[in-house]
């Protein structure tokens, strides 16, 4: 290698050219290398190469010997040192050339080493090369001679000790020195001066100069307090040795003391430490001769962990008590070994007084060399370095730390130059001290005072820290600074209060640093500390063990009887080691939720640090990933979650524990998606404000709730609320120092849909419900709580604008209105308040006129932020200011709960008589208590007072806008169903008070008479289709639901029961008008509205309507719609069910759901077995059906009126929408054919006509006729528009199905019962319906012939309703009171045909024309007089069969008047154009007849040939086809009547003769009993053959259901 980087530094050209230019070019190399002197080592090599490469040219023989020598002599002069240059060159060849085998190369590199011996001396050649060499060369005489003759001279050297004579010395010398030595310092006398004289003695008495420096050190230990004596003494008399010396001697002092029970003196330590202090003596050269060896110390070390191990297994295994005498029979031997006394830790001892003298340096080095805090686990050790602390931190202590009025012990600095420098600031803290503290570590424990004056220089810097005027240089210091602090926090200060016993004053003092700590920081350092703290250590580890060993023992023991002795132990054990007790307490805590009380109760021994670590605990225990949160059916929260929550509520109540962290982790896991936590949230809510959030409310309560906050707190809580100031002030306080109030509402509010949507993804439904209740009611709790502890400004400046809350924070609105409400009532007393102020008048009108003023102000803005919530044509129907007035209202604005107010009052003064009745109790409590009672007495009433006037100011704001509120731009049943969509549905299921309100607030509507508000139709729609609402609510919705139902029950209830309440509160109010003009029309007269016995109709409409759709629900099978209704059915009980067969249907269906459910679903079987005990106790205040209402009513009101404004006419009386809904039902599977369906409306009127014993046994000569003619009438007069109408439009947009929209959806699944029987209906009525529809034609001929018509009917009718007498004698009240209605209908121009338009129009949403509907309104009244006879005779029969559905089929009506005369010409005119296209249709529907006629010749055959002999007779053969096609078991329903309704028309002209006849001979009663009979046996023929397809349609529809 050597060779080849020669050969590349001097190029071969020059050795060939040496004489000419390589010479040269070679001397101007090695004079450029020797001048180049700024890099001395480069320089070198690059010399000691070049010399190299000439040698080697040599060697090789490119070059002879003597060229070399002579260049080399030049070279020489060039550097002092390149003789010793060239002979290193010499001494690499030599090595080299000697491991060659070729000699010539070996020969070549002597001759040039003998050429050049002139240039270098022998002594450096004799150094370098080998003797074999050096022989060679000449240079010695034998090689063998001068390596033996070399290693003697080593032996010599180094081996050879100089043995001083001990003859020779003399002891008076060493007499003389230790007298030198021993006497006394304190004159002038110097080390200086003692030194010359030791020096004298040693030369005169021919001392051993080592063993002089031996007594020296001697009488140095023995006179310690002489430093500055001895050492320069020392220092110089160690001139005269050499330097390892006086370490050896040390060394051999050291060594004197090894033995087994040998003790190492202090003295000695002491001496040492001093001379290392002075650098007398190297740390590395003395502690090799110290003991223990390193690796010894190490191997303890592991030995200590191990049996600290052994010790936590031993406490966490349950032994035997065998075991445990065989365990302490081996502890007793292993003491006994320990007994034998090893030796000294002579490094312990070094390092002990080393820290005593201050040598922090050589202290820290030795500490290096031991395992972490194995020194300063020696007692001795952390003593002193504690010391030394103490000495550094004095003056910044003093100037700092110091409380006010402690004066404390100054501590002297050290005498000791080279110690440490005391710290002056906190820079200096952070550089010298705190790396001290952590080489202390958990050890800190054994000096307390040290611990609290570290403690308070913190909590002095953080004061500093956390003052603002720092520049920003200082403020990145103060940042490294404290991070420094929350380091030695975590290493040092929490770890030494674990190993303290007990000192709760050190744990408060702590708290006062950890209390100016952010809590994440805090959070952190109890996680360090609790998770790897204790693991850090032995001793930890055992502390740790012992902590749990103790801990179990006292929980073991903790009773409530017992709760203070337990709760000191806890408290001692607490102050050291919180974070281990609270982890072992919490863990029981979730498994026995019955240990939450004393627990609590115990805890009130802590510190305030242990308060804090305990939140940090309880956190950690609820974010424990490994815990499972529900149960394993996956349907509820786990219980361990549920105490936790519990004892959360319970020990924030009660102690002032910080709540930001458990606030922010609920905060952040709603953030999460993830809502189980704020089950905690509920709880600390509850607990610390007092307000509860239950179902269970019973209605006293829920009335106290409407008052002022005193009624509240006194009589609208399960507990009573007392002591909740102080802990609803700290909860309102963490909230708002935080920013959480709000955040958290928001989180929530957004969270509920997230629990459905996002969280609820796999789980249970069950499960879902209960998150979402469970979010939603901590959303009301927590919302209320915000609402009644925040101030008005606070509150305002938190919550945003309503705009801004739905549309940025995407919050739903109802949960919007209810944070913002507050607000607005706020606003709105203080803008009140403000003005009341401005102008000093008293007068009440004054006073409203300013609420109203200050209402306006505060609402304008939100009126115009609620337009951006809804689409544009929302605000057609209602005005944005009626929105914002009915979300922004609450119940304490509509109704003072005065017997709330009366009976907490009655309370109280029950109390002070129990008082003044107690002897027991001292004078002066009597006194405090009675003055306590009194007090809120006196405030109650100053509230109900309060209250009151605000509701009248309220009342007269209401008056003033309800002309504004209802636009109906529309329909009005549009306005309706907007005002439940977006009002009522959404509120009353937010919370049990807002469910009460939204009944109270539709009957304030009502009362206030605003304009275009149906009363009628609102309540018609909330109770005629509970089915979709009920399904789709969550358990707590549901009983909210029905207490909303119940308000709403009462209400209709109380009208119900008595005529003179109804007249007064229903009689003149819009709300009850059944003829809903077009908006802007007058209102109409007293025949408009609905009568008193209509009414109770409609109320047992409504109650058939409820178990309608109960039966629904509970026959589903589904958990949700049988729970749900349960609990609707529960609450509801007040006032539903109240008729016997409606309850008896009920009962049924829950006892069926009990015997069912009992082994499968136990929670549905709970709930129905608590209905249905309470159901039976309700049996007897239920009353008859004909009690309830009049059953057979007169036939004035047999049918109700016509709707006049078209789409509006969904209003009307709900029989009509009944009828609407009837519709949908028999057509619901074919919209795509509305051309048939504007002809079935006629089937569906007959139906309902047919179906309702009412009005069958009051109709002898009631309005099927003149239904019919209406019917046909409108149909042609509108024909073309209304089918184009109906082909676009399907039947759920239709308003009346809208009315009842939902309900018609579900007839078809629901009602099967009622199917059968309109299928029956309709085959009997098809027949009568053609009859009618030929007399119609012939009467449009003439007036003259309608009125003798009219005539003839009557009085055909009269003698029917005779002849039925007879036969039936307990239905002669019932056709009285028909005879006098009869009167009635020719006066009032009866309404028998006034359903037939609503059917009409039902497709057509857009408002007719008032001229129009005056038209139609005379030619109705003009035909209402004719009827069927064929009618009545069917009654009998029908009552039976149609008892179930009777309800359904009720019909209200109040006639409308207008004069004859021009109800005549109009009607004429339409006659006239309906004519020609009734002719059209006809033809056409001829030829259909008889195709179809023709496909069902095989269903003819399988009717009874009897029965259709019988139809023959009456009806004509037109007749009995149809029916035979009606019965044809295979035709679907929807095909049966498509064929029907299109029959009808088609058979007209046939059956025109027979009608006509028929009608002149219906005067004779013989033949109308007999026909009476015929139908009588035709109508059972028709069952038996019908039953089967009716049967077939129920399991359709039942299908269809599932």
């Amino acid at each position: 290698m050597a060779a080849v980087t020669a050969v590349a530094a001097l190029p071969d050209e020059w050795i060939k050219s040496w004489e000419k230019s390589g010479k040269s070019e070679f001397l101007q190399l090695c004079r450029s290398l020797s001048e180049n002197k700024s890099h001395d080592n480069v320089t070198l090599r690059g010399i000691q190469q070049v010399l190299y490469e000439l040698a080697y040219h040599v060697v090789k023989g490119n070059l002879k010997h003597d060229q070399a020598s002579n260049v080399l002599s030049d070279v020489i002069e060039f550097r002092d040192d390149m003789p010793s240059i060239l002979a290193d060159v010499f001494c690499i060849l030599d090595i080299e050339t000697s491991c060659l085998e070729e000699k010539s190369k070996r020969d070549q590199f002597m001759q040039l080493v003998l050429a050049c011996l002139y240039l270098v001396s022998d002594t450096i050649l004799k150094e370098r090369l080998d003797p074999e060499t050096l022989e060679s060369l000449g240079l010695i005489k034998q090689s063998q001679q001068f390596n033996q003759k070399s290693v003697k001279i080593k032996t010599k050297l180094f081996y050879k000790q100089q043995k001083f004579n001990l003859l020779r010395e003399e002891n008076e010398g060493y007499a003389k020195l230790i007298a030198e030595l021993g006497q006394d310092l304190s004159g002038n006398i110097t080390s200086e001066l003692i030194l010359e004289n030791i020096k004298s003695l040693i030369g005169c008495f021919n001392l051993d100069p080592n063993r002089v420096l031996d007594i020296i050190l001697e009488v140095y230990e023995c006179r310690p307090e002489y430093d500055e004596f001895f050492v320069p003494l020392i220092e110089s008399y160690m001139y005269m040795c050499e330097p390892q010396t006086l370490c050896h001697i040390l060394g051999f002092k050291f060594k004197f003391y090894q033995e087994p029970n040998g003790e190492t003196p202090v003295s000695l330590y002491r001496v040492a430490a001093v001379l290392l202090q002075h650098n007398l003596i190297d740390l590395e050269d003395l502690y090799v001769h110290l003991l223990p060896a390193d690796n010894t110390i190490l191997e303890e070390h592991k030995r200590e962990i191990g049996e600290v191990k052994q010790i936590v297994r031993k406490l966490t295994m349950v032994v035997s008590s065998s075991e445990k005498t065989e365990e302490k029979e081996k502890e007793n031997e292993k003491e006994e070994e320990k007994m034998e006394k090893p030796p000294d830790n002579q490094k312990l001892g070094l390092l002990e007084v080393m820290l005593k003298i201050g040598d922090w340096q050589h202290a820290q080095s030795i500490m290096d060399q031991m395992p972490p805090f194995y020194a300063t686990s020696h007692k001795p050790i952390a003593v002193a370095l504690c010391q030394l602390l103490h000495l550094m931190i004095e003056p910044l202590y003093r100037r700092v730390g110091v409380p006010k009025g402690a004066k404390g012990t100054p501590i002297p600095p050290l005498q000791n130059k080279r110690a440490p420098k005391q710290v002056e600031s906190f820079e200096d803290l952070r550089k010298e001290v705190f790396n001290m503290l952590c080489y202390l570590g958990p050890h800190l424990s054994h000096d307390p005072i040290l611990f609290a004056k570290v403690v308070r220089l913190g909590k002095a810097f953080m004061k500093e820290y956390q003052s603002d005027g720092n520049k920003q240089e200082d403020k990145e210091k103060m940042e490294v600074l404290f991070s420094c602090l929350l380091s030695i926090t975590d290493q040092v200060l929490l770890p030494s209060l674990t190993l303290m016993d007990c000192n709760a004053c050190m744990s408060e003092e702590l708290w006062g640093m950890f209390k100016t700590f952010p809590y994440q920081y805090r959070y952190r350092l109890y996680g360090q500390w609790k998770n790897e703290t204790y693991n850090s250590h032995p001793l930890l580890v055992k502390v740790k063990a012992q902590t749990i060993d103790r801990a179990k023992y006292i929980m073991k023991r903790l009773t409530k009887e017992n709760v203070k002795p337990s709760g000191r132990q806890i408290g001692k054990l607490s102050h050291s080691n919180p974070t281990i007790l609270f982890d072992y307490i919490l863990s029981q805590i979730q498994k026995y939720d019955n240990l939450i009380t004393p627990v609590v109760d115990s805890l009130k021994y802590l510190t305030s640090l242990n308060y804090d670590v305990l939140a940090y605990c309880i956190i950690e225990a609820l974010a424990n990933p490994e815990k499972e949160r529900m149960k394993h059916d996956d349907t509820t929260i786990s219980s361990w979650l549920q105490s936790l929550a519990s004892f959360c509520g319970a020990v924030f109540r009660k102690y002032p524990i910080e709540l930001a962290g458990l606030l922010q982790y609920v905060a952040n896991q709603l953030k999460a998606g993830k809502s189980f936590d704020l089950l905690i949230l509920k709880e600390v809510v509850q607990k610390m404000a007092g307000i509860e959030i239950t179902e269970e409310m019973t209605m006293e309560q829920l009335e106290a709730m409407t008052g002022g906050e005193q009624l509240k707190a006194e009589g609208g809580y399960f507990g009573q609320i007392r002591n909740t100031k102080k802990s609803s002030q700290r909860l309102k306080d963490a909230l708002l120092d935080h920013d959480l109030a709000l955040p958290l509402c928001l989180l929530m509010a957004q969270q509920r849909n997230g629990v459905i949507f996002q969280e609820g993804g796999e789980k249970h439904l069950k499960l879902v419900g209960k998150l979402y209740d469970q979010c939603h009611d901590t959303l009301v709790q927590f919302g209320g709580f915000l609402a009644s502890n925040l101030s008005t400004e606070d509150y305002i400046k938190r919550v945003p604008s309503i705009d801004v809350l739905c549309n940025e924070f995407h919050t739903p609105h109802d949960a919007a209105f209810f944070l913002s409400r507050p607000m607005y009532a706020h606003h709105i007393s203080s803008k009140y308040d403000e003005l009341k102020k401005a102008e000093k008048g008293n007068k009440q009108q004054q006073k409203v006129h300013k609420y109203i003023t200050s209402c306006e102000l505060v609402m304008a803005p939100v009126h115009e932020a609620v337009i951006s919530l809804h689409l544009p044509k929302v605000w057609d129907d209602i005005s944005p200011q009626f929105y914002a007035t009915f979300w922004s209202l609450t119940m304490y604005d509509l109704a003072v709960p005065h017997s709330s107010y009366k009976r907490e009052v009655n309370k109280l003064k029950v109390q002070m008589k129990a008082i003044d009745d107690n002897q027991e109790m001292p004078p002066n409590k009597k006194k405090k208590e009675k003055e306590r009672c009194t007090a809120l007495q006196d405030k109650l009433l100053e509230e109900e007072k309060k209250q009151s006037e605000h509701i009248e100011r309220v009342l007269q704001r209401l008056k003033l806008e309800k002309d504004n509120w209802l636009l109906a731009k529309s329909t009005k049943n549009e306005t309706i169903t907007k005002f439940l969509q977006l009002c009522i549905f959404p509120r009353c299921i937010f919370s049990a008070i807002d469910a009460v309100y939204c009944a109270c607030f539709v009957e304030l509507v009502h009362q206030q008479k605003t304009p275009n508000f149906s009363t009628l139709l609102c309540y018609d729609r909330v109770f005629s289709d509970i089915i979709y609402t009920v399904a789709s609510c969550t358990e707590n919705e549901a009983s909210r639901y029905g207490r909303f139902l119940c308000c709403m029950l009462k209400t209709v209830t109380q009208w119900h029961n008595s005529r003179a309440i109804y007249e007064k509160d229903c009689g003149n109010y819009p709300g009850f008008l059944t003829i809903l003009r077009a908006t802007g029309s007058d209102g109409g007269n007293k025949a408009d509205q609905l009568d008193y016995e209509n009414f109770r109709h409609v109320v047992h409409k409504w109650h058939y309507k409820l178990t309608k759709a109960s039966v629904h629900c509970l026959e589903t099978g589904e958990y949700t719609h049988i729970r749900n209704i349960l609990i609707v059915l529960t609450k509801i009980l007040p006032w539903y069910p109240k008729v016997v067969n409606l309850g008896q249907a009920l009962e049924k269906r829950v006892h069926k759901i009990c015997q069912e459910e009992k082994e499968k679903r136990p929670d549905l079987y709970a709930l129905a077995m608590g209905y249905s005990g309470q159901l039976k106790s309700r049996k007897q205040s239920m009353v008859p059906e004909n009690d309830f209402h009049q059953k057979d009513q007169p036939t004035r009101n047999a049918v109700p009126t016509t709707v006049q404004n078209g789409p509006g006419g969904a209003g009307l009386p709900p029989s009509l929408t009944v009828n609407a809904a009837k519709l949908e039902e028999s057509t619901a599977e074919e919209t795509d054919k509305l051309k048939e369906k504007s002809q079935g409306a006629v089937k569906v009127i007959n139906k309902a006509a047919n179906a309702t014993p009412k009005v069958t046994a009051s109709n002898g000569n009631s309005a099927s006729n003149s239904k019919v003619i209406k019917e046909k009438e409108d149909k042609e007069k509108c024909g073309k528009e209304k089918d184009k109408e109906k082909k676009e439009k399907t039947p759920a947009a239709t308003p009346e199905a809208k009315t009842l929209g939902k309900d018609g959806k579900e007839k078809p699944k629901e009602d099967r019962a009622n199917k059968e029987d309109k299928a029956r209906d309709t085959k009997e009525k098809t027949p009568k319906s053609d009859k009618e529809k030929e007399k119609a034609k012939r009467e449009e001929k003439s007036s003259k012939d309608e009125k003798s018509k009219i005539i003839v009917t009557n009085a055909e009718s009269k003698s029917m309703a005779e002849k039925e007498r007879e036969k039936e004698p307990s239905r002669e009240k019932d056709v009285t009171k028909d005879m006098k209605s009869k009167e009635n209908i020719r006066g009032g121009g009866g309404g028998g045909g006034e359903k037939v338009p609503v059917a009409g129009s039902l497709k057509s949403p857009v408002p007719r024309s008032e001229a129009s509907d005056s038209e139609r309104e005379q030619k109705r009244r003009k035909v209402d007089t004719h009827s069927s006879p064929s009618h009545s005779s069917t009654v009998k029969d029908n009552l039976i069969e149609l008892k179930d559905s009777s309800a359904k089929h009720y019909i209200n009506h109040s006639a409308p008047t207008l004069s004859k005369s021009k109800e005549r010409e109009v009607e004429k005119k339409d006659l006239d154009k309906s004519r020609e296209r009734s002719r059209e249709r006809e033809k056409k529907d001829e030829k259909e007849r008889k195709e179809r006629k023709r496909d069902h010749s095989n269903s003819d055959r399988e009717v009874p040939q009897d029965s259709t002999k019988r139809r023959k007779e009456e009806n004509g053969t037109t007749g009995s086809s149809k029916h035979s096609k009606s019965e044809s078991p295979s035709d679907s329903p929807c095909s049966n009547e498509k064929e029907k309704n299109k029959s009808k028309s088609s058979s007209k002209e046939k059956g025109d003769s027979i009608k006509v006849e028929k009608m002149e001979k219906s005067s004779s009663a013989s033949k109308k009993e007999s026909r009476h009979d015929k139908e009588k046996t035709e109508k059972k023929d028709k069952r038996d053959s019908t039953g089967g397809k009716e049967e077939k349609k129920h399991h359709k529809s039942s299908d269809k259901h599932r």
